[in-house]
C-alpha cells in the first residue's frame, strides 16, 4: 500500500498507550514510518517523541476513516473497546488496514466478527484482537506447544498461569464493563456461533479448566484467552482432527486457592451493582497505573502440558510485568510483525496465532519473552 505510515498507534495518551509508544520508539527501525494518534495533541506531545502526531477521536467516524486510510497497520489502546472500539474496526475493515488491539472483552470480539469479518476479508484487512497479555501468551504458547507434538492425531493441551500484577485504571474500567454486560456478551456469542463456519471433519473444544491438584491448586480460569485459543484451533489444521484446550489459574496452597475463588466471586457479584461499579472506578481512574518499581517486581509464567500420539511435552511462556510492560511489548511487536514480516496470507478477523504465528513468536522471544521446552 502506498500510504504515509507503516504503523499508527492510537491512544498513546493513556497509561498502556504511553508505554507502547515508548517501546516503539526503541524498537522501530530507522526506516519505520510511524505516528501517534489521539484527540489531545498536548497530551501526545508531552510524551516527548520525535514522531508525527495525528488527531482523531474514537467517537468521530470520519476522523477514524481518515486515520485508517493513512497507515498500513493501526494499533489501538483505547478501551473499553465495547464502548469505544467498533468505529475504528469498521474504518480499518473498509480501508484494508490491519487492526490490532488489547481487548479482553468477549462481547466485543464476537460482535466485530459478526459485523466486520466478511468486510475485512474482502478488503484484505487483518483484524487481530487481544494482542497483549490477553491473549498472546496463551494463543502463541499453545501454537508453540502444538508444533512439538505429532501431526494428524488428537491433541490435548492444558495451560496453567501463575502471575503477580496490579491493574491500571483502564484495566479496572474494562473489567467492570465486562462484568456489567453479561446478557450482551451471551447474545453476541450466540450471533457469532450462528454466523461462523465450523471446520469440516475436525473437532475443537476450548474452555476454562476444572479444579485440579497438580503439585499445587489449578483453578478454572474463565477469560477470553481460552476462546482465542479455540478460534486459532478452528483456523489452523495443524491443531489436528480433535483438539482440546483447558486453561487454569495456578496457586500453591489450598488457603490461597480458597481466597482467590472467594475474592473473584465477591468482586464479580459486587460489580453487578451500578453504584459499586461507580465507586470502584473512582478509586483508580483511567490513566493511573502501577509505578515502575511495582512493575519491575511483577512477572508471569504460563506452563503448558501437551499430549497426543503417545507423546507428552511441557512448555513455558514467561516474562516480566504482564499487564503493562510486556503487554506494550507484545502490541508493539505485533504491529511491527504485521508491517514488515512474512506472515500468512489470510484476511478477516483472525488471532495472533493465525495472523502471524511463528514470526511473532520469534520477535517476542528475541525481545525477552521466553518460549521454552521443559523435560516432560
Amino acid at each position: 500500500m502506498d500510504r504515509p505510515y507503516d504503523i499508527v498507534l492510537f491512544g498513546a495518551g493513556g497509561f498502556t498507550g504511553a508505554l507502547t509508544a515508548a517501546y516503539l520508539a526503541r524498537a522501530a527501525g530507522p526506516g519505520t514510518r510511524w505516528a501517534l494518534a489521539g484527540r489531545d495533541r498536548a497530551k501526545l506531545e508531552r510524551l516527548g517523541l520525535d514522531v508525527p502526531i495525528l488527531l482523531a477521536d474514537a467517537t468521530d467516524a470520519a476522523s477514524l476513516a481518515a486515520l485508517a486510510g493513512r497507515t498500513r497497520v493501526l494499533a489501538t489502546t483505547v478501551g473499553p473497546y465495547v464502548r469505544y472500539g467498533e468505529p475504528l474496526v469498521a474504518a480499518c475493515a473498509d480501508a484494508g488496514t490491519h487492526y490490532l488491539d488489547l481487548t479482553g472483552e468477549q462481547e466485543f470480539v464476537d460482535r466485530t466478527y459478526t459485523r466486520y469479518h466478511d468486510r475485512a476479508a474482502r478488503s484484505g484487512a487483518k483484524l487481530v484482537h487481544a494482542c497483549g497479555f490477553d491473549s498472546i501468551p496463551y494463543d502463541l504458547g499453545v501454537l508453540y506447544t502444538v508444533g512439538l507434538l505429532p501431526e494428524g492425531v488428537p491433541l490435548k493441551v492444558s495451560g496453567f498461569l501463575r502471575t503477580s500484577l496490579r491493574p491500571s485504571g483502564g484495566t479496572l474500567d474494562t473489567m467492570l464493563s465486562v462484568l456489567g454486560r453479561a446478557k450482551e456478551t451471551v447474545a453476541a456469542g450466540t450471533q457469532r456461533r450462528s454466523a461462523e463456519p465450523r471446520p469440516k471433519g475436525r473437532k475443537v473444544s476450548s474452555l476454562p479448566g476444572g479444579l485440579r491438584y497438580v503439585g499445587g491448586w489449578a483453578l478454572p480460569m474463565p477469560s477470553l484467552d481460552s476462546k482465542i485459543v479455540g478460534y486459532s484451533a478452528r483456523l489452523l489444521d495443524r491443531y489436528g482432527p480433535d483438539f482440546t484446550y483447558r486453561q487454569h489459574y495456578a496457586v500453591r496452597t489450598l488457603p490461597a486457592a480458597l481466597a482467590t475463588v472467594a475474592g473473584a466471586g465477591t468482586f464479580a457479584a459486587l460489580a453487578q451493582l451500578p453504584p459499586v461499579r461507580d465507586w470502584l472506578r473512582s478509586r483508580l481512574r483511567p490513566g493511573d497505573g502501577p509505578s515502575p518499581e511495582r512493575r519491575a517486581r511483577s512477572w508471569f509464567k504460563v506452563t503448558f502440558l501437551g499430549e497426543g500420539g503417545g507423546e507428552r511435552v511441557v512448555t513455558e511462556v514467561s516474562g516480566g510485568d504482564p499487564g503493562y510492560d510486556e503487554t506494550a511489548k507484545m502490541l508493539a511487536e505485533s504491529a511491527l510483525c504485521l508491517a514488515f514480516d512474512d506472515v500468512p496470507d489470510r484476511a478477516g478477523q483472525l488471532t495472533t496465532a493465525s495472523a502471524m504465528g511463528q514470526p511473532l513468536i520469534d520477535r517476542l522471544h528475541a525481545a525477552g519473552i521466553a518460549f521454552t521446552t521443559r523435560a516432560a
